[in-house]
């Protein structure tokens, strides 16, 4: 099973693998061979940054032993429901900052059915669980595909004993998210 170790030059890594991000046409292959065509659609509309860190999920996963192939899907498509907004990088790295230093604020910026477009980003980052979710089951993914997509935040999740197959992957998706 994958353990998510969290080093203070986490986020700085990320930020740097977001900005340098590359999606190949081998990735693309394997996307192909783990989503429905729909599906693939919504992957590629993704940021090159989400496909990268997408993939990066999903390498994890097969590194460490899981074959699933709703896992495997879900890995792909976690993060899809920021696509509705196109959440840029710097809204990102205040979604970071704002959740460490203040969350109450980020809870704020974070809610409301009609935000300003300025908001919109923060709203989506969000809702992405569940918008992601209700894609893939458009897109006509799994439904335990799309119940891994909708709880992949899910506080708790990868650190209590899984008691179910769908617990037991749901926190091999978290354990591989958090290390990406």
């Amino acid at each position: 099973m994958l353990q998510a170790t969290v080093a203070p030059w986490y986020r700085v890594k990320q930020f740097f693998q977001a900005v340098t991000a590359r999606v190949t046409p081998e990735d693309l292959a394997v996307v192909d061979r783990h989503l429905p065509p729909a599906a693939r659609a919504l992957f590629r509309r993704q940021t090159r940054a989400d496909r990268r860190h997408a993939l990066a999920v999903y390498r994890l996963l097969r590194r460490a032993g899981h074959d699933d192939p709703h896992l495997l899907a879900a890995a792909l498509l976690h993060d899809v429901g920021k696509s509705v907004a196109r959440v840029p990088l710097v809204y990102r790295v205040a979604w970071v900052l704002l959740g460490r230093c203040c969350p109450r604020l980020l809870d704020s910026l974070s809610r409301g059915d009609h935000p300003p477009a300025w908001r919109r980003p923060f709203v989506a980052h969000a809702r992405h669980p569940e918008i992601g979710a209700e894609q893939a089951r458009q897109a006509g993914c799994s439904p335990l595909t799309v119940a891994l997509i909708r709880r992949h935040h899910e506080p708790g999740a990868d650190t209590s004993p899984p008691e179910t197959d769908e617990a037991r992957l749901l926190a091999a998706l978290q354990a591989a998210d958090n290390l990406s």
